[in-house]
């Protein structure tokens, strides 16, 4: 298509979650027009293009680590074949929840999904995943804050808790106080703080001092639950991430037998964790954690995993469209938003699967994949 060129999409355009909000959450067609959607058919069009189907917001992956793999930064070249792999699965808006790669160079690529980044990981020393993180002690925690608070795109990754070699077991890794300065250092910079999470001592200490996001929540527990639900606290599972606890698990065995038992018994209730956040209407979004272990791409696998844990289908693909770019702060299906959007056969509505089988990509206004 050339750059004066229309795109016309028809069929069902999904713009809203609610099909009884009438007109505005479900349309029959939308134009794009310079990169941006109209509902206003236009005047004069020399080159018309249609694409036909059914029609959501292009997914967000929030949970995911462009420029990243199991032992640290990748080259460009390898950072940009995992975000054309996120692209051609849907994804066209990421949070990059942590890296240590500068991908500002993507932002020049009209081809690549959009991305929020959240700076570099900040561990405790020798608590985290080698070459992955920023490793500090309390004392130094705010001043790292307020470093990646500079470096991202309005959010900033600290590692909650990992496993502590002495104890042998998982453990939190700030004490109350180093995590209270630091939240609150990130709020008076104007940015919202998350925190890699599996157990459950690290949880009351982020949420009480004014956390905004819980990455993994494995450790959510029952008591735990009406605290995150009052101080709106999200939570972005990544559940096809823990599918790999009992293979964890199993490779620790020998070394530390307390962290692999610990791990099975997260693995074992996530489901259960996940569907008991939900109800209490705790926010719950769409992450794979793809770029560590796990390969890009996974987004329709972990929608799958939350409607699995019980998550109503329309409300597991809002948590991939259209509450999860209200909650980054991005526009979905609106008039005048750059068309970013998916086209699917059939109605993923119905059926979360048809998530894996994109018709159509379009990004930016331009037929991608």
């Amino acid at each position: 298509m050339s750059d004066d060129a229309v795109l016309h999409v028809k069929g069902r355009v999904l713009a809203g979650p609610d099909a009884d909000a009438g007109e505005d959450a479900v349309r029959d067609e939308l134009w794009v027009v310079g990169g941006r959607i109209s509902y206003d058919r236009p005047a004069g069009a020399r080159e018309v293009r249609t694409v036909e189907g059914w029609v959501l917001p292009g997914l967000v992956d929030a949970h995911c680590h462009v420029g990243l793999d199991a032992h640290g930064p990748v080259p460009d070249d390898v950072a940009e074949k995992q975000a054309l792999t996120d692209r051609d699965a849907g994804t066209l808006l990421i949070r990059d929840a942590g890296s240590p790669s500068d991908t500002r160079w993507t932002d020049d690529r009209e081809d690549l999904p959009k991305i929020i980044r959240a700076g570099r990981h900040i561990a405790r020393t020798r608590r985290y995943v080698r070459n992955y993180a920023h490793e500090v002690e309390p004392e130094d925690l705010v001043a790292y804050v307020a470093r990646e608070a500079r470096r991202g795109d309005g959010w900033v990754k600290l590692v909650g808790d990992w496993i502590d070699r002495d104890l042998g077991d998982l453990s939190a890794c700030w004490p109350r106080e180093a995590a209270e300065a630091a939240i609150a250092e990130a709020h008076r910079l104007g940015v919202r703080v998350t925190a890699h999470c599996f157990a459950e001592d690290s949880l009351r200490d982020l949420v009480e001092a004014g956390i905004d996001c819980i990455e993994h929540a494995t450790g959510l527990t029952e008591d735990l639950v009406p605290l995150f639900a009052e101080r709106g606290v999200a939570i972005v599972p990544t559940l096809v991430n823990i599918a790999l606890f009992p293979r964890l698990a199993d490779g620790g065995e020998a070394k530390y037998p307390r962290w692999s038992a610990h791990m099975r018994r997260l693995h074992e209730r996530r489901y259960d964790t996940v569907r008991a956040a939900y109800d209490a209407g705790i926010p719950v979004y769409v992450g794979t954690d793809a770029g560590g272990s796990l390969p890009h791409g996974l987004v329709a696998a972990e929608v799958a995993e939350l409607v699995t844990a019980g998550i109503p289908p329309v409300r597991a693909l809002s948590a991939t469209t259209w509450d999860a770019r209200a909650w980054l702060g991005r526009p979905g299906l609106d008039e005048g938003a750059p068309a970013d959007l998916v086209v699917y056969d059939e109605d993923p509505r119905a059926d979360v699967r048809v998530l894996a089988a994109p018709r159509r990509v379009v990004l930016n206004g331009r037929v991608v994949g």
